[in-house]
């Protein structure tokens, strides 16, 4: 993808974020500042993937050898720290967010 379709996804996507300010500043209703602010962050994890995409074809799937395998390590924990927990919250008791666990005998004369 060329620098400039990225240059006008990212435009747009400012042009997103300064309606979300306004919505703000007019103390407009939760539901939409919060549906406009999923929107602004979607397409911004677009922008993102194809910049990624964009690295790996042009960085990683050139490079040899020792120096392709350090990319692609890098690709990965880009990535991986994108989708997983900060290593605080994971070293946080209880911040396995394993799910509750119903009790059998709670509310069973209902």
């Amino acid at each position: 993808m060329e620098a400039g379709e990225l240059t006008n996804r990212l435009r747009r996507v400012e042009g997103q974020v300064r309606g979300l300010q306004r919505m703000i500043e007019e103390q407009r209703d939760c539901e939409a500042i919060l549906t406009q602010l999923m929107a602004v962050r979607a397409a911004l994890d677009r922008v993102g993937l194809l910049i990624a995409d964009n690295f790996v074809q042009d960085c990683v799937l050139t490079a040899d050898g020792e120096l392709a395998r350090e990319r692609i390590g890098r690709v990965l924990e880009l990535v991986f720290s994108r989708f997983s927990l900060p290593m605080a919250m994971a070293d946080t008791p209880g911040a396995d967010f394993e799910p509750i666990q119903e009790d059998p005998n709670h509310d069973q004369a209902h």
